[in-house]
């Protein structure tokens, strides 16, 4: 296997990780999915979790948030490393930091286009398709088992 196939996820807070986080929400949702400036930088980093993924060479790839209320969101992988498994590997590290602080749902505004991966994941729609950002999503949530 190739040098993209090794990369590493580990829970960091925006004060350690703040400018890899950036850079990756940035290229992602700012310059390629077109999200202004001002609904991205919503004012809530500062005091979520976050789960960051780097490559071998300590490069950031990928990232995703996690909120006090249980919330998932901010999940972004680079272009060049999508459908290697790193989404789903952030997403059980999420998954698991939920577990451990005793939540009993994670929820997730998804993109129409990743339903199917948060699906496999083990969530499930609620409510109707929306805009957010002029994107389509999909309310999902995961129950946990306590």
């Amino acid at each position: 296997m190739g040098r993209r196939s090794k990369y590493s996820v580990a829970m960091v807070s925006w004060q350690q990780a703040e400018f890899a986080l950036t850079t990756i929400r940035r290229q992602v949702f700012i310059e390629e999915q077109m999200v202004p400036d001002a609904l991205e930088w919503d004012g809530q980093d500062a005091v979520a979790t976050h789960f960051l993924a780097v490559d071998g060479m300590e490069h950031a790839i990928a990232c995703a948030r996690l909120l006090s209320d249980g919330s998932l969101g901010r999940m972004a992988v680079l272009p060049a490393w999508r459908r290697q498994g790193v989404g789903r590997t952030l997403l059980a590290a999420a998954i698991d930091e939920c577990r451990r602080q005793g939540f009993s749902q994670l929820k997730i505004s998804a993109q129409v286009h990743a339903t199917e991966f948060y699906r496999q994941a083990g969530f499930i729609v609620h409510g109707d398709v929306y805009r957010d950002a002029g994107i389509l999503h999909h309310d999902m949530r995961l129950e946990l088992a306590p």
